[in-house]
């Protein structure tokens, strides 16, 4: 995999307590979203260092267009019930600065790589909205930029998707959350590209019922 570095990305990472670039958008409903560009810096350090550490698997047999498929992109979790430890000290720290932003405990951290622009995940609404009222779904991206797509789920009225999408550049230490009843009202997407892309990582934070 060949990554283009960015500018600063090789410092020492680190990020901003403060949040002061980030901005709200309220999208539908009780639906939103914050968006804070480059959040994390370092961030092609970070990405290193996880390349290094974490052990990657692929999801075999996925149900998707009535047949199974291998998912295109690879993927390694960390859970709160499986190791009080996480992966680098820096996302504990980052985990701990969530909480204190979005007054939940976040306990779970999934990390996705897409390895070029064959890698992608489909249009879905993440699973736990199902027990979790209401889920903060945080991303750290970094990496190459991928476009971050969302829309309206289906309308029920009309029976078509309720209109176009939004996208977002997501990569290089930004932070995307989505708040309120966005994984019950939008489904989000990273679609595959025509040109050439580097490896970018997602690092999704996660929390139960609590």
């Amino acid at each position: 995999m060949f990554r283009q570095a960015s500018l600063f990305g090789g410092e020492e990472p680190s990020f901003d307590p403060s949040f002061s670039t980030a901005s709200r958008s309220q999208l539908s409903g009780a639906s939103w979203i914050e968006y804070v560009p480059g959040w994390l810096s370092g961030s092609d350090a970070l990405f290193d260092d996880l390349m290094d550490r974490l052990e990657f698997e692929q999801r075999r047999d996925i149900p998707m267009y009535d047949r199974l498929v291998d998912e295109p992109r690879l993927t390694s979790w960390w859970n709160e019930s499986e190791s009080d430890e996480v992966v680098l000290p820096i996302l504990a720290d980052i985990r701990w600065a969530l909480a204190d932003r979005f007054r939940r405990h976040f306990d779970s951290i999934g990390f996705n790589l897409y390895r070029d622009q064959a890698d992608s995940v489909a249009w879905h609404a993440d699973r736990h909205r199902k027990v979790v009222t209401d889920p903060i779904v945080a991303i750290l991206s970094v990496g190459e930029s991928r476009p971050f797509q969302m829309r309206r789920n289906r309308d029920d009225e009309h029976g078509e998707e309720g209109g176009a999408s939004l996208t977002w550049g997501l990569g290089h230490g930004d932070l995307f959350v989505m708040g309120g009843a966005c994984q019950h009202e939008w489904q989000h997407c990273v679609p595959k590209r025509r040109r050439h892309a580097g490896p970018r990582l997602s690092i999704t934070y996660r929390h139960d019922a609590r």
